[in-house]
């Protein structure tokens, strides 16, 4: 594995490692680790860093939904056209291209299930190429970017009876 894999894949696992952290754990040199960092960072493939919260311990539990959009395409609008409008609404946390039953999917935050739908209903789905929307909302987030909330800590095993 090369140093720029491996210094992506402990990123990935914990960001908040220091350089000295990886360092120790790749074998490379501190100024390697910052300067393969750097160029990471430089060339885009790390695009910044988030904290992974459990929504569940917020005194102010946000409401997450999953949105799909289906769109119909003109000759003048493309798929990145339409996300790039939909990118700029601040509710939409996370927003994909799709393959399948649906086009684009949309993780969408608000303070409340009203909220939700308000923007849904009076931000998406009026978008002249939005043909669908169907809603979905979160009840229970159990991971996370990689990062197990319903997991005890220190125990990772997976029980096994024969």
């Amino acid at each position: 594995m090369d140093e720029r894999a491996a210094v992506l894949d402990l990123l990935r696992e914990n960001a908040r490692y220091t350089t000295a952290d990886l360092a120790r754990m790749t074998g490379l040199d501190e100024s390697v680790v910052e300067e393969t960092i750097a160029a990471l960072e430089a060339d885009g493939v790390v695009a910044g860093y988030t904290a992974v919260v459990d929504p569940a311990k917020l005194d102010d539990e946000p409401v997450r939904a999953h949105v799909e959009c289906n769109v119909t395409l003109d000759r003048e609008t493309s798929y990145g056209d339409i996300a790039k409008r939909l990118a700029g609404f601040p509710e939409v946390a996370s927003l994909r291209l799709m393959s399948g039953d649906y086009d684009f999917a949309l993780d969408v935050e608000a303070d409340s299930m009203g909220e939700v739908s308000r923007f849904v209903s009076e931000k998406v789905a009026p978008l002249p190429e939005i043909t669908q929307t169907v809603t979905h909302y979160v009840m229970e987030t159990y991971k996370e970017s990689n990062h197990r909330f319903d997991a005890e800590e220190g125990d990772e095993r997976i029980s096994y009876s024969p």
